[in-house]
């Protein structure tokens, strides 16, 4: 009964909080909300944790204080995600002991509720990924066109395909030491698909960005141009997520920021795609001189590198500036600024989402290159191990 009225308590607290926050954007809201609803919650355990002299709680709060130090200290790092991925790990352990410990409804619910996505990830598991991912190559391959870079679902279930066979068949026929060997494959699989959770995870959290309506700058990134001189809708969102903070802006401070579309033209282009926007972006009636051109660039890195330096001839003594990309791409592009020491937080423009495991696995792909070494590193040591492994391995069976 004591946790039914501490629970509803937070739950009056939190909510009045959550709106009284004003704003026009659903997924804020939404986002508000679940914060609300979990402090709610969190704090209802800890109050009866206490209670019963146990302070296990410290672990996870411990790992959500280091993920947000160091999201303070900067937004766009995969460490990020790291430690919020281990802050969900010992909240679901500490779910666990709270249940075992005070036996109250809320943490009971929770595991009840954990449980059965555990069962329905058992019972389906590796094969439904497989499928889905099978599934999504497929619609990706009708609606884009063929290139690499949008077949890496395919390629990706193929490799899981090959992954199931081998564990199931192939490593029951090899000798010990060759298995050991082989075990690289599916050991430096494992490490990858941690790296892309953490990815993942930071790259999700990173979309919920809400930069004030008090601007100087929006920059709109480049992308491919359709027929070689207008935006393709992939652009276009890009676009229209930028005049959509500029309307906001314009409605509240009565005075819309810049914008600066950045991107050069290609080999196969006509214009620029920086032209090409603001032919968009003069097309729904903005002012043509709120719009500024940087029509140099031909990667993303160029793209804040040289937005930097037209920021930097402005007048403004400490300009405030965001960019604007699809939602795939913010996380990267905010390295970017980042490594141009641009102060730039990213809005997030939507897409298609048939094409979002496509996207967020190029951008993973990106994101290793940009971190090979590390990984070179770790991949040599792990394979290193197994060779030690599986040479005294052979030695014993002789």
């Amino acid at each position: 009964m004591l946790s039914l009225i501490v629970f509803c308590f937070f739950l009056l607290f939190f909510y009045r909080f959550v709106f009284k926050q004003k704003t026009s954007n659903r997924t804020h809201l939404i986002f508000l909300s679940l914060l609300w609803f979990s402090l709610s919650i969190s704090s209802t355990l800890i109050l009866i944790e206490a209670l019963h002299h146990s302070y296990f709680f410290l672990v996870p709060l411990s790992f959500f204080i280091l993920f947000y130090f160091f999201y303070r200290q900067k937004k766009a790092q995969l460490i990020n995600g790291m430690w919020f991925n281990l802050f969900l790990a010992s909240f679901f352990i500490y779910l666990i002991y709270h249940m075992v410990l005070t036996k109250s409804w809320i943490g009971t619910i929770f595991i009840i509720a954990l449980g059965l996505l555990g069962i329905l990830y058992a019972f389906f598991g590796s094969l439904s990924l497989i499928l889905l991912l099978y599934w999504n190559a497929i619609i990706v391959w009708r609606r884009e066109r063929f290139a690499l870079g949008n077949l890496l679902t395919l390629i990706l279930a193929l490799f899981l395909t090959f992954l199931l066979i081998y564990n199931h068949f192939i490593v029951e026929i090899l000798p010990e030491w060759l298995a050991i060997l082989f075990a690289f494959v599916p050991l430096s699989f494992s490490y990858f698909a941690i790296v892309f959770l953490n990815f993942l995870t930071i790259s999700l959290i990173y979309q919920l960005n809400q930069p004030p309506f008090k601007q100087d700058f929006i920059i709109v990134l480049g992308a491919g141009l359709l027929n070689g001189e207008k935006v393709t809708p992939l652009l276009a969102s890009r676009v229209d997520r930028a005049l959509e903070f500029y309307s906001h802006q314009k409605k509240q401070a009565e005075k819309g920021p810049k914008l600066i579309f950045s991107g050069g033209q290609g080999p196969d282009e006509k214009i620029s795609e920086a032209q090409a926007m603001k032919n968009y972006a003069l097309q729904k009636g903005i002012p043509e001189e709120d719009i500024i051109l940087e029509d140099q660039s031909t990667t993303t890195f160029e793209n804040m590198k040289f937005s930097k330096q037209i920021i930097s001839k402005s007048q403004i003594a400490q300009p405030k500036t965001i960019f604007s990309s699809n939602n795939y791409h913010i996380f990267r592009a905010a390295i970017f600024a980042q490594m141009n020491q641009l102060n730039a937080d990213g809005i997030a423009a939507k897409t298609a989402r048939y094409f979002l495991p496509n996207a967020f696995l190029r951008e993973f792909i990106a994101m290793v290159t940009m971190n090979k070494k590390r990984h070179l590193v770790f991949l040599l040591c792990l394979s290193f191990c197994l060779a030690i492994l599986a040479f005294v391995s052979h030695i014993n069976v002789y």
